[in-house]
């Protein structure tokens, strides 16, 4: 099956940024049966399917160009419902749209797509509706392990995944042929030696952007690391000194130190220009980035594209990581919550809708099922030579560590970012020193919003 890639998800530059939220609504509080948790009453199937005989209407929003056909085939299936999608903002603009309104009462959606590194900073003040009372863990085997751990944070299941990004090497096959190098690098060493002949032809094989925390934090995820973790009450853990953050961070100023990787921000109007014009042999991205290659200032380039995995620290143990995606989940306050758990639930795990999510609004889907379609994995895309590019994607997500954590003040991790070791790299400095600044602005921050530091 031939297809080329959709242009609907450009909105998803913006999120691969994301991170300067308003820090607002993140300090530490607990959750109690008004406020988001689960309470004593449970809820049966057929409670949901009573519900959905009942006419009403419930808003979900959300940022994802036409989400509303799944609404739409939601609506059919269940006519005395209706659902209102709507686009507030995307990402950051969403959220504090989202705290203003919880921390209201009133104005609140029923639904919201909220991304999975910033979960957290909603499910701290109880503002998202704990699922396990809906029977969410019924859910549980239709994920991959670590996708669903995005969304079950132990003491609750805060949502539906509804997409993911796992990581790869995007390449230009004609620049590293022109380079020499005959096949793209398994492991950092041979990428090294590749950045090395492709420096010689005047191209950097890929730059390290000092504006892109989500990247960075997915090579720390690859490269075994648990920068950060939560209890999901008060205490948190911050861990960007360990000897595995310690070893990408090395890597990376080894090569800056040589020159073979450039340090320009992404996704500026320069970023897509060198994309175009070979100035970058490599974008390591997610699984969403192909959506950004296939028109515009890069529709130059097609079939000279490629994907490969990420280059390994230990060939004989591949490892991958996220970068991206989000999930579905109910906010507090919704006085129709057993209509948006149908909903969610429908829009994230029925086959149809599933299949749109992939083919139609090009997302990686959440789902085994789609996932393992066979449509799905023998997708063939010209701009990357015809190439079954999702079979590289679905290894990659296969390879992903299930226990990696975020914290509920990502937005003000995201934000220190760009002033500690994003600033090294676009400085051309110490990155270890800006490693260590980095940490300690994290800390000194959690511990002026309440948490425990460990």
């Amino acid at each position: 099956m031939k297809n080329s890639i959709s242009s609907r998800m450009r909105t998803l530059g913006a999120l691969a940024l994301a991170g300067t939220l308003a820090l607002t609504g993140c300090a530490a509080g607990a959750a109690g049966p008004g406020n988001g948790s689960a309470s004593e009453q449970k809820y049966t199937e057929e409670d949901i399917q009573a519900a959905l005989k009942k006419p009403t209407t419930i808003t979900y929003w959300q940022w994802t160009p036409g989400i509303e056909k799944q609404a739409k085939l939601f609506q059919e299936k269940y006519p005395e419902i209706t659902v209102n999608v709507v686009n507030v903002g995307q990402g950051p603009d969403e959220y504090a749209k989202l705290r203003t309104a919880i921390k209201a009462g009133k104005g609140a959606p029923d639904l919201a797509m909220i991304e999975y590194q910033f979960l957290d900073s909603f499910t701290v003040n109880g503002s998202l509706v704990d699922l396990t009372a809906f029977g969410a863990a019924e859910s549980k085997d239709k994920y991959p392990e670590w996708l669903w751990s995005q969304v079950d944070r132990g003491k609750g299941i805060y949502g539906f995944p509804s997409n993911a990004g796992p990581m790869a090497n995007l390449y230009r096959k004609d620049i590293y042929d022109a380079a020499g190098v005959t096949t793209p690098p398994a492991t950092w060493t041979e990428f090294a030696d590749a950045a090395a002949k492709i420096r010689e032809t005047g191209s950097y094989i890929m730059t390290l952007p000092g504006n892109n925390a989500g990247q960075t934090i997915g090579y720390f995820w690859q490269a075994g690391a648990k920068p950060f973790g939560f209890d999901g009450d008060k205490t948190i853990t911050v861990n960007l000194d360990s000897p595995e953050v310690q070893k990408v961070t090395d890597n990376f100023q080894d090569l800056l130190d040589k020159g073979l990787v450039d340090n320009s921000n992404d996704f500026t109007d320069s970023w897509f220009q060198g994309i175009a014009n070979g100035k970058y042999a490599s974008w390591l991205t997610a699984a969403w980035g192909p959506v950004f290659l296939d028109s515009g200032t890069a529709a130059n380039t097609a079939g000279s594209w490629r994907v490969a995995p990420l280059p390994q620290w230990d060939a004989s143990k591949p490892r991958s990581a996220n970068w991206g995606g989000n999930g579905t989940s109910i906010v507090k306050g919704s006085a129709n919550p057993l209509v948006a758990y149908a909903f969610a639930r429908f829009l994230n795990e029925d086959p149809v809708s599933t299949k749109m999510l992939a083919f139609e609004q090009s997302q990686f889907p959440a789902t085994i099922a789609q996932q393992e379609a066979p449509d799905f994995a023998s997708n063939t895309v010209p701009f990357f030579g015809d190439q079954e590019i999702n079979r590289v994607f679905l290894d990659s997500s296969a390879q992903i560590d299930t226990g990696f954590q975020w914290l509920p003040i990502m937005d003000f991790v995201f934000q220190s970012y760009n002033e500690t070791y994003g600033k090294a790299i676009a400085d051309g400095t110490n990155l270890r020193a800006g490693l260590t600044a980095w940490q300690k602005a994290i800390v000194e921050y959690a511990t002026t919003q309440g948490f425990t530091v460990k």
